[in-house]
This record gives C-alpha cells, structure tokens and sequence, in this order.
C-alpha cells in the first residue's frame, strides 16, 4: 500500500496539475480522491460517497448557507444595499475621503449580510468605483478600499467560512461568530484611519465631498427616506446576528428569519418586484449549486485522506520538529497562506480545518481562536497578488483602462493592515476570546 507521505504528494500534485488546467473546483477535487482512492483502496473508495453525502448535504448547519445568500441578493437586487451605502455616507459626514470611508461601511454591512467576498466586492465596486474615479480619487486608493472592504465578507458573521468551519470541526457556530466580531471591528478601524491619515498627508488623494461642483446637498426628504432605509437595514443584520448570539435561533432559522425581513424591507419600501425576486433566486441557486458541489468534493477528498491517516503524519511531522507550539501554528497559517494563492476560502476551510485544527488543540489552544486565525489568514491570502481570486472579482467590475498592475499595487497597504490584526491576534488571543467568554461562558 502506498505510504501516507507519497500519498499526500501525488494528491497535491494532482490538484496543482488540475487547477493549472482550469478544471471545475469540485468535480477536480472528488475526482481525484476516487481515482487515486481507487488504486489504493480499490471498490473499498466508494463507500466514501455516500457517508460524504450524508454528513454533506443532510447537515442542518449548511442549510444556512443558501440561506444567507438568498438573503443578501435580495437586499442587493431590490436596492436596499444602495441605501445603506447612502446611510453611511451621510453619516460620515464631510470628511475628506468620506466616499471611501463609506465604501468601507458598506462592504462590512453586506459582508455581514451574506458572508461571502464576492458579493461585497462586486456590489460595492459597481456602485462607488466609478464615482470615486470621477471625483478625483486616486486610482489605487479607490481600487484598494472596495477590495479590503469588499474581503470583510468572511470575517463578519454571519460568514459562511465560519459556518463551515464550525459544521466541519463540531463547534459553536455562535462562539464562532462572537470571536469574530472584535477582530473585525479592529480591521474596520485600521482601514478607516489608514484612509483619514492618507488622505490628510496627501490630500489630492481624495477630495471633499463639497469640492465638487455637482455637489447637492439632500433636502429633508431625501434625508429622511435615507436614515430610514438605512437604520432599517442594519435593524435586520442586528435581528439576524441577536438571535444566533442569544440563542433564540440557531443560524439557519435565523437565515430564514433574514430571508423573510429582506423581502419584507423590498415590499415595505416599494422597491420588491416579480423579477427581481426571480433574479434573486436564479442567481442564489446558481451560487449554491456551485458552492454545494466544492463543498461535497472538497469533502470526498479531506475524508479519504484524513482516513489514510495525513492527520497522524502531520502530528508526528510537527511532534520530529521539536519546535514550541506557537511555531506550529504560524507553520500552519504559512500552509493556508500558500494554499490561498491558488484556491478559494471555502475549500481551505474544508481541507485544513478538520486536519489542523485538533492538533492545535492538542497542544492546548481553543478551536474558536484557531479558527478565527485560518478566517484571517484567508482573508489575507485571497487579495494576495499575483492569483488571490479577489482580486480577479474586482478586475471584473472595473474599467477597461484600469490594469492588473493598478490592481496590484492598491491592495498592498490594507494587506499589511490585514497581517498586523493576525498578528495582534496570535500574541494576544483575547482579543479573540473576550466576547465568546462574555456572552456565552
């Protein structure tokens, strides 16, 4: 029989020949988890399946995942996600650069609606990238902001990463999500005074919002219906969060609590309309197939390797090391920080989690902190240059003229503020446990 050792590196050398090649995430990942199986094991693999397709896809705590997404492409479709990009601005107030400072806002409220990066990005970018560009902001500054921003989708609950990692791992999805929550807020703050600062150094930067003479101020009315779509939006993302955190429902019945809120704004704000709805719902079941089939074959293949035994070896790989614990679990975050460059958020999590996350708790850390470390650690691999998928997400929505190259350079600096909150994180685990330990004991 094969050793595990030569097993792990014909698994990931296949991988890397399949993604080279373009094929679907899925189906590559399942594929070669029964071909190989099958040389190993022989018939023996396909009892794999449907064990696999049992814990998969009868597993309550995925069911919110389509849940969250239905939620938040009704909120984007129906317009509601435009107000509170308008709530926030208005808020920030005057503020020199207080469009980007809005783009901000806003992506970490639609990434607290739907928990996913794409959605962030995309909705965020087609609606301030081009006003920013014809406001005179600079090119790297607005680039940057709607991909740090748009990235804060995994991070703020209700994330669907997290919901993963929790239903792969069997922790609290609640915990997961209150651990979550400060580093977040921490990242918010940095990224908003890295732009106050920026732009106070250098003002061409961005200008002030009264610097432009199309510039009009909103009546009253205008003001009204403003704070009221926004505080009303954001009433709903507290409902949805409150109830999984007090423990009135769990995170998928809160899903569908948010599902019902969000049409319920669309109806009471007269934005809801029959194709919108069908839109939603077209686009959400587009996304879950496609999230549904990554997440069963990225199953198939963490399943049959981990019953070959790679969680041993890499038990027995860090125990030869001799190195202090804390060694082991930056040797980790190196791992899934590489891992990022070439495949995305969810598979990582369904890979490594299962695999990494009893060692470290071996060694004596809480699987709430490791996990909210592999969120950061996501977080920061998939803007990473050359092939972070983010960045690709961005180059989408942005104009013609506008390079890979542009793209690039903007994102450097909110990577560096991404790294320095991972970092803050591992030296001081607080600042991940305090509000678990609070609220829930």
């Amino acid at each position: 029989m094969m050793g595990i050792e030569l097993l792990t590196l014909v698994l990931l050398g296949c991988i890397l020949v399949f993604f080279a090649i373009g094929a679907p995430v899925g189906l590559a990942l399942g594929g070669i988890a029964m071909v190989v199986g099958y040389f190993v094991w022989g018939e023996g693999i396909f009892n794999v399946l449907p064990t696999t397709i049992e814990a998969t896809y009868f597993s309550f705590i995925l069911l919110a995942i389509p849940l969250y997404i239905y939620m938040g492409q009704l909120l984007t479709k129906s317009g509601i996600g435009d107000a509170m990009f308008n709530f926030s601005q208005m808020l920030i107030g005057r503020l020199r650069g207080s469009l980007a400072l809005s783009v901000i806002g806003v992506c970490s409220m639609i990434g607290a609606m739907v928990g996913i990066i794409g959605a962030g990005i995309m909705t965020s970018g087609s609606i301030a990238l081009r006003p920013m560009l014809e406001r005179g902001y600079n090119k790297r500054l607005a680039l940057g902001v709607i991909m740090a921003g748009g990235g804060l989708g995994i991070l703020i609950p209700p994330s669907i990463p997290m919901i993963m990692f929790a239903a792969s791992t069997q922790n609290s999805v609640g915990r997961m999500f209150l651990g979550a929550m400060m580093p977040a807020l921490l990242t918010v703050v940095l990224m908003m005074l890295y732009v106050i600062i920026s732009c106070w150094i250098n003002p061409e930067r961005a200008p002030k919002d009264t610097d432009d003479l199309d510039f009009v101020k909103p009546t009253g009315k205008e003001r009204f219906k403003i704070i009221r779509d926004g505080f009303c939006s954001m009433l709903l993302i507290f409902v949805v969060l409150g109830s999984i955190i007090t423990g009135i429902a769990t995170p998928t019945e809160s899903g569908a609590v948010g599902v019902i809120g969000a049409i319920i704004l669309a109806i009471l704000f007269k934005r809801f309309k029959v194709d919108m709805f069908l839109s939603a719902g077209f686009q959400t079941g587009t996304l879950v197939s496609v999230a549904m089939w990554i997440i069963f074959g990225a199953s198939v293949f963490s399943n049959f390797h981990l019953l070959m035994g790679v969680q041993s070896m890499v038990a027995d790989f860090t125990g030869t090391l001799d190195l202090p614990p804390i060694m082991i679990i930056i040797m980790f975050q190196i791992i899934m920080l590489l891992l990022g460059f070439i495949i995305d958020e969810f598979i990582i999590v369904l890979m490594c989690a299962p695999l990494f996350t009893p060692i470290a708790v071996s060694l004596g850390y809480d699987p709430i902190w490791f996990g909210v470390l592999m969120i950061l650690n996501i977080l920061i691999a998939v803007q990473t240059p050359p092939y972070g998928f983010a960045l690709f997400y961005l180059k989408g929505i942005a104009p013609p003229e506008i390079g890979m190259s542009e793209i690039y350079k903007s994102v450097t600096p909110f990577i560096t503020l991404n790294l320095i909150v991972l970092i803050l994180c591992m030296i001081f685990p607080q600042i991940v446990l305090w509000l678990p330990t609070l609220v829930m004991g």
